[in-house]
């Protein structure tokens, strides 16, 4: 039987026939925070199961709920589906590469596999889509997604404590619903004995690109920090990022960037930049932690920044609730809009809870209020400002012997202007929807163009 090899991993060539089952397979957490990367594994392992009689369709890049605390770093999950004449050797050829490629000896490192056959698929395709959007919005325990699997009899397998079992349900799930708001992403991998060294990527580049797709694409560059955004810096396979709004735009803003050889890259249908993971909340007492939000209230107390340089303000709702709304220094210059806000404004926060705090990913600021300052009075013959004379015994200028019992009122002008205003793309989430993806949106501020 002949057989091919991709990168020194010999599989054998099926004789050809006609597919006769249709898979979806789900994977998740095979990655760690010093590498690796879950859609570098599905990449790999649709163009290998290509190579033995497979036709691949669909890959999808699933990103879950961002507060959880134990997820890697961008807590995403890919699914693609596949049509086969032996579905057991696909899945022993995933189970082989997932065992291989992920990073089982961290901690936080605990894959999961699911896979769903063709006489399922109608069966198990509403549970399976509740529990994505379960798993984008809410905390699932890895006992819900092991007795789902069992309930349902898919095929799956876990490593360690099975935590990836979550994602990989959800990712088949989306697969089985195509009515999800969508948005595409393009990555480029580096070969596998660069892993881990400085990426070569000419800056240059990357910012003519942005300017020849934007608004098609976005979050390439940061114009107000002058930062490159699409380009990891940590340890993973990935090259650079494009996202947009469709497959064209992404590859054209593709094929200008210049860097070093790419090993593969792919185009997944993903569910970044859509604010999937936000939920209405009617009122602050509904809110809880490690679950994200958008909410409406009025300004209690002006921000303070703190140590650390994060800013903070207290929100509260109509029925006398209140929490604090935190613009983390990683927000850079977004914190200026937050120190503008005075009690009495009204706006709609966007954001994740997490230790009883709103990290605001946006704001739609509806109604500002009237700002004033209290001075001492100004002298009407010299012009100086007066000084106490005492304890209720109003001012008096001291040169000219004039006095007055108030202090002087003055409106402030606002510096600031009803409307949406958003992080800056270096600090953006990956499910936050840009403003530039929201129809008819009026908004006064839109960072560095």
């Amino acid at each position: 039987m002949p057989t091919k090899s991709f990168n020194c991993y010999k599989v054998y060539l099926l004789p050809d026939k006609e597919p006769v089952v249709k898979m979806i397979i789900g994977i998740d957490d095979t990655d760690s925070r010093e590498g690796m990367c879950t859609t570098y594994l599905a990449s790999l392992l649709i163009d290998e199961l290509s190579g033995i009689g497979t036709l691949i369709t669909n890959p999808l890049l699933i990103r879950l709920n961002p507060t959880i605390p134990h997820k890697t770093r961008g807590n995403a999950a890919i699914s693609f589906s596949i049509d086969c004449s032996d579905p057991q050797a696909v899945i022993d050829h995933v189970i082989s590469r997932v065992s291989q490629f992920s990073r089982l000896e961290c901690d936080t490192t605990n894959p999961g596999i699911a896979f769903v056959m063709d006489e399922q698929l109608s069966q198990v395709k509403n549970e399976l889509d509740d529990f994505f959007k379960r798993a984008v919005t809410d905390v699932i325990p890895i006992d819900d997604a092991i007795n789902l699997a069992q309930k349902l009899g898919l095929e799956f397998r876990t490593f360690k404590n099975g935590r990836g079992l979550i994602g990989s349900l959800a990712a088949c799930g989306a697969m089985l619903n195509s009515g999800w708001d969508h948005t595409y992403e393009y990555l480029a991998y580096r070969k596998q004995d660069v892993w881990g060294s400085p990426r070569s990527v000419d800056i240059d580049s990357i910012y003519e690109a942005d300017r020849n797709t934007y608004p098609e694409t976005w979050d390439s560059v940061d114009f107000a920090n002058n930062l490159v955004v699409c380009v990891p810096h940590s340890h993973d396979p990935v090259l650079f990022g494009i996202r947009g709004t469709s497959r064209t735009s992404v590859t054209e803003a593709a094929k200008t960037i210049i860097s070093e050889p790419v090993e593969r890259s792919r185009i997944f249908k993903t569910n970044q930049g859509t604010d999937m993971h936000l939920l209405p909340a009617e009122c602050i007492s509904d809110i809880e932690d490690m679950h994200s939000y958008i909410l409406e209230g009025i300004v209690l107390e002006k921000a303070e920044t703190i140590r650390g340089g994060h800013s903070i303000f207290v929100l509260g709702d109509d029925l006398g609730n209140a929490i604090e709304c935190a613009a983390f220094e990683p927000t850079k210059n977004f914190r200026n809009i937050i120190r503008k806000l005075v009690p009495g404004d009204r706006v709609v926060v966007y954001g994740s809870v997490m230790d009883k705090t709103l990290n605001v990913e946006k704001i739609n600021i509806f109604s500002l209020a009237d700002n004033y300052e209290f001075h001492n009075p100004a002298c009407p013959e010299c012009s100086k400002r007066m000084k106490s004379a005492g304890a209720g015994q109003g001012y008096r200028c001291k040169k000219c012997g004039t006095s007055a019992k108030e202090l002087e009122t003055i409106k402030m002008e606002r510096e600031i202007e009803l409307g949406f205003y958003e992080v800056f793309p270096c600090a953006r989430r990956h499910l936050a929807k840009p403003l530039i993806r929201f129809e008819d949106c009026e908004f006064p501020m839109f960072p560095g163009r």
